[in-house]
């Protein structure tokens, strides 16, 4: 079994998350990568058996600009054999909070077998840490489910 972690982060509070949850995964002997957005290559996609995505949102929970060719990855690719999920960081302060994890966890469920979502608000806390292993947890079993 083979992991990516595709992500974003412009405050580093994403890209915490990522190595958090690279961490638990790792903890379950998944070889995950942690993949930079700037490094992400779509026709990699087809090597992972479970892929997750993180991203913060943008302006009023919108989409980034550097996640468009992921996202459009998913939606060209014939990815359904993929387990994912998706996570960000936001700050509930604004009327769509981490509306771009929204943006992504609708596309796929569509494209892909999406098992889970979380939403961390502004940087992980301790508390946070449980909900990544759930995280994990959720994503293994959905895989072991499906494979």
């Amino acid at each position: 079994m083979k992991a990516a972690i595709i992500y974003t982060s412009v405050t580093g509070n994403t890209s915490t998350l990522a190595e958090i949850i690279g961490e638990k995964m790792s903890k379950h002997n998944i070889e995950t990568e942690l993949i930079p957005v700037d490094e992400f290559q779509p026709e990699r996609l087809h090597d992972y058996d479970i892929v997750t995505v993180g991203t913060y949102s943008w302006d009023n929970g919108d989409l980034p600009i550097e996640m468009e060719e992921v996202f459009e990855a998913f939606e060209d690719q014939e990815v359904k054999h993929i387990t994912t999920g998706v996570f960000g960081t936001g700050d509930s302060f604004y009327p769509y909070y981490c509306g771009a994890v929204d943006i992504f966890r609708d596309m796929l469920y569509v494209h892909t077998n999406l098992a889970v979502t979380l939403k961390v608000e502004l940087t992980p806390q301790e508390e946070d840490l449980h909900r990544c292993e759930k995280f994990c947890d959720r994503l293994l079993s959905e895989f072991a489910v499906v494979s």
